[in-house]
């Protein structure tokens, strides 16, 4: 439990850092460009070039940032597989805590009173969910080997079908979506065979690990289609409720996830008050600044 708790938080931190170091490293070369430009006489307002965008992606804060979401990658990792999801879930979802105060200090955002409440919420809740957490579940239906790529594959479709044909609210459309596609790949992590002990013939032939392989870029596909396409705080805050209910629920139905004697409605009451502590905080205007320029 504590080894699984500990990664979830590392995760947490690393994608949280990660996202304000990259936004820092865009933020460096878009002021750069936009003093040559004004220099030049020309507007700042322009679209960024293919190569200050490659310019950015090589600046030291970039590069940080992006090993910090490969380690953020391994905790989600570990901490899907040994602690409940209703658990693991929101506390990678405060990532975006970590952002929205780490933005505070580098990129010199502030916070409103909204906001540090929403933050006091979370972590409050995470505390609370720690305590009443259970074991986690290790019922391993057959039978949601398949269907996790399945539905994901039928998410994905019926997904991009409804940003062809829908006007407006796409970004919470695609946000939800990617969240969701993010859920079922921490239920596709905690199933899969040949994990522990490791064996790479059992886990290429068991469905799940192509459900992890199809849900991790398709989910980061979906959200990047939402931030492109709508307000950073519709996507962020749609992305968190798909990526916490979902498979805090699927956790609890179908793998077996528990919460301590009596303390059951501690952890629902605690479950919802994470997720809307963290929608709360993905719609601060600091998260909007800091996936913008990200």
């Amino acid at each position: 439990m504590v080894i699984g708790i500990v990664a979830a938080i590392v995760a947490a931190l690393a994608y949280g850092t990660a996202s304000v170091l990259q936004a820092r490293g865009a933020q460096s070369v878009a002021d750069d460009r936009g003093e040559r430009s004004d220099g030049a006489g020309h507007g700042g307002g322009a679209a960024p070039s293919l190569r200050s965008t490659i310019t950015a992606m090589l600046t030291l804060s970039f590069l940080a940032g992006l090993a910090l979401d490969g380690l953020g990658f391994v905790g989600n990792l570990v901490a899907a597989r040994l602690i409940p999801l209703f658990l693991a879930q929101p506390i990678v979802s405060a990532n975006l805590v970590v952002t929205v105060v780490l933005a505070t200090i580098l990129l010199g955002a502030r916070l409103s009173r909204r906001d540090w409440t929403a933050i006091g919420v979370v972590v409050v809740s995470l505390v609370a969910l720690g305590f009443a957490a259970g074991d986690e579940g290790r019922n391993n239906e057959w039978w949601l080997h398949w269907a996790l790529p399945a539905v994901a594959l039928g998410l994905i479709a019926l997904a991009l079908l409804g940003l062809r044909l829908m006007t407006s609210r796409v970004a919470v459309l695609a946000g939800l979506t990617g969240g969701v596609l993010f859920g079922l790949m921490a239920v596709a992590i905690r199933i899969v065979d040949g994990v522990d002990p490791f064996n790479l013939a059992t886990i290429l032939t068991d469905p799940a690990a192509y459900a992890v392989v199809l849900c991790g870029p398709a989910g980061f596909y979906m959200f990047t289609v939402a931030l492109q396409t709508g307000s950073v705080s519709a996507a962020s805050a749609s992305l968190v409720v798909g990526e916490t209910v979902v498979p805090g629920v699927i956790g609890i139905v179908l793998l077996g996830d528990t919460t301590r004697a009596g303390w059951g409605p501690v952890a629902l009451v605690a479950f919802i008050a994470a997720v809307i502590g963290a929608v709360v905080v993905a719609m601060s205007p600091v998260v909007e600044v800091v996936e913008s320029a990200g």
